[in-house]
């Protein structure tokens, strides 16, 4: 069994900026992402863009000295439910960890962070053809959204 922890990503502390940057390189090199490194002025933008960002929420997973997995997290509020909620936008897992518990790890750790704070559920989106995943989310228990929902954009 691997051994792992989880931290709150603090946006000023440089190890935790330095595995933010690692992951989401990792993440946008993947064929789930762009295909294409993360550069650093697109990395600067993004760690600021981040702290002025009130509701995020970021979570680190380590595995002895190496960071492996990131969620970088929103809360956000539901009408519905009059109560916060935790938007997981980004779930990334390092290819060469991927398979050992590392992904449910983490899903655990943002399901512990929802309930310490009263939070009325955890939403996410994932890609059609991401098939490894779905069968995470599902085997955390996660389904599709009933009536079952759409993510639409409009690009400018």
């Amino acid at each position: 069994m691997k051994s792992y922890t989880y931290h709150t990503i603090n946006l000023t502390n440089q190890d935790h900026q330095k595995g933010l940057f690692e992951l989401m390189n990792a993440y946008m090199l993947d064929k789930m992402g762009l295909e294409k490194p993360l550069n650093q002025s697109l990395f600067e933008n993004l760690l600021e863009g981040l702290k002025n960002q009130n509701n995020y929420l970021g979570v680190l997973v380590k595995e002895n000295d190496q960071w492996i997995g990131l969620a970088n997290c929103f809360v956000n509020f539901s009408t519905f439910k009059a109560k916060q909620l935790i938007n997981i936008h980004d779930f990334v897992i390092l290819p060469t960890h991927r398979g050992y518990g590392a992904g449910k790890f983490l899903m655990q750790a943002i399901k512990q962070l929802a309930q310490q704070n009263d939070y009325c559920k955890i939403t996410l989106e994932v890609r059609d053809d991401n098939t490894i995943a779905q069968k995470l989310y599902l085997s955390e228990l996660f389904k599709e959204c009933q009536p079952n929902m759409h993510f639409w954009e409009y690009v400018l």
